[in-house]
């Protein structure tokens, strides 16, 4: 058995017999790097992240977590959680660690009477969305269908139903957790209350979740949905537009802004391929006709150069931006809150949309308000109640050899925005190399959230994270 590396940095040698009787009572398999797998197993979203595990379990229910902490924690092995491994940070790979990989464990249970859904941490967003579609339920995630749904809720989760139902966390009645020591016990408001309320925003730092329980809604299945796209030349105007338009749309309406170079969409002519455009991407969450006259001043703006809107299954809406986002590319992203877009905060956008560092990065301007501000800061580990928009500087280029370039650009518009943005962040969105962004993340539920980790995960197993380092290790 090769080498795996351990929490304190160091290297240990797994006696075989150790390692066949842990295997012996796994459900899943097991995989090193000599199994003809292991390269496609190890592969995650992000391109730039080419680290490779000594050893990745492959679980199937929560009998193999529990078995794989156990062993993890007698062998005193750094460890590594993946779901679907869409984490821009890459955190679900150690190099030379002990990956628990969760990613068979797709089931998703829908109670159509209750109105809940019981997700696996496996699944992705478009795996709940087709379960509770099903039955014209859905609850809010993210925008993008291969996204995780365990990654997205851990870190808070926001997207096109955001507006009107909260924060994908804010929808979460339950959790099964594997803590540190290999127990698994059930997180709700009435169980393990101070646990709840640190998975709902705390990321990954308290223990793996097997298990997913999701309040539902009465969504669709048709809302209008689509986009309208003006020529970069016309962006001033229209973010000047949007900021007064997005201050009076009422929670049934999200409208997120785009600015990239234009994909080969349909509906646009061959000459506009390739140009800068800035799109409003949008979804109604209501009756089609009050969608139409609630989206009236936004279609009546300026002078597009392409539109399609209209009436839209909720799932393809779903899967709408998911050619853009891929898997084997490479990616980085840097983000911030903001409180309103300011003539400032517009002018620094608009400098850095006219310097795109390939043609597939792209900015996105994310729609918040509506109920995830009715929530109370302290409610949730999550902590960014006050933000109306988020901003993702999503970088992506195909060329290593690129890297350098394409980084340099994202980390300037950080710093060009840094004096204009609120406290807070959305750590989905933050790299690994953040981590003296962690506790600024938080704010003042920072020191709770370090009083939880001390209680669940004092040794800090579960590092492989945005991580909340207890105080033990400081």
């Amino acid at each position: 058995m090769a080498a795996i590396k351990t929490r304190k940095g160091g290297e240990t040698l797994i006696e075989q017999n150790a390692l066949d009787e842990y295997r012996s009572g796994l459900g899943g398999e097991t995989l090193t790097p000599d199994d003809a797998a292991y390269e496609e197993i190890r592969e995650i979203w992000n391109a730039m992240i080419d680290s490779r595990p000594a050893l990745i379990a492959r679980c199937r229910n929560a009998a193999d977590v529990i078995r794989s902490v156990d062993f993890a924690r007698a062998h005193d092995l750094l460890v590594s959680v993946r779901g679907a491994g869409h984490n821009i940070a890459g955190n679900s790979l150690a190099d030379g660690g002990f990956l628990i990989d969760l990613s068979q464990m797709t089931n998703v249970e829908v109670d159509e009477q209750a109105k809940t859904a019981r997700v696996e941490p496996g699944a992705t967003l478009g795996d709940v969305d087709a379960a509770t579609q099903a039955f014209g339920l859905a609850t809010p995630t993210g925008i993008n269908s291969t996204t995780g749904i365990a990654g997205l809720t851990l870190g808070g989760g926001f997207g096109w139903l955001s507006r009107s139902y909260g924060m994908t966390i804010d929808n979460l009645l339950s959790a099964d957790v594997v803590t540190a020591e290999g127990e698994l016990v059930t997180a709700s408001k009435s169980s393990h209350p101070d646990l709840f309320w640190g998975i709902r925003g705390g990321g990954g730092n308290f223990g793996i979740v097997t298990s997913f329980e999701f309040r539902l809604h009465e969504v669709g299945p048709e809302l209008l949905s689509g986009l309208i796209v003006h020529d970069a030349g016309d962006a001033l105007a229209a973010l000047e537009f949007y900021r007064e338009f997005a201050a009076q749309a009422p929670d049934e309406l999200t409208t997120w802004v785009v600015m990239r170079k234009a994909p080969p969409l349909p509906f646009l002519d061959e000459a506009v391929h390739g140009t800068d455009v800035l799109l409003f991407a949008l979804l109604y969450n209501g009756d089609i006709a009050e969608g139409e006259e609630a989206i009236a001043p936004l279609r009546a703006f300026g002078s597009p150069v392409g539109e399609a809107i209209g009436p839209n299954p909720y799932v393809g809406w779903q899967q709408a931006f998911d050619p853009l986002l891929t898997p084997g590319a490479r990616n980085y992203w840097k983000s911030h809150n903001f409180g309103e877009l300011s003539d400032e905060t517009i002018g620094i956008l608009l400098s850095y949309a006219r310097d795109l560092p390939s043609g597939f990065s792209e900015i996105f301007i994310a729609q918040m308000g509506g109920a995830t501000s009715r929530v109370a800061a302290d409610a949730t580990a999550y902590v960014g109640r006050d933000a109306a928009f988020v901003l993702n500087v999503h970088t992506r280029w195909e060329d290593a050899d690129d890297d350098d370039r394409c980084v340099a650009w994202a980390r300037e518009f950080y710093n060009a925005t840094l004096p204009v943005a609120i406290d807070g962040a959305y750590v989905n969105f933050m790299t690994a190399e953040e981590s003296d962004r962690v506790e600024a993340a938080y704010g003042a539920n920072h020191d709770r959230l370090v009083a939880i980790k001390d209680e669940y995960d004092p040794d800090n197993v579960f590092r492989m994270n945005q991580n909340i380092v207890p105080s033990g290790s400081r």
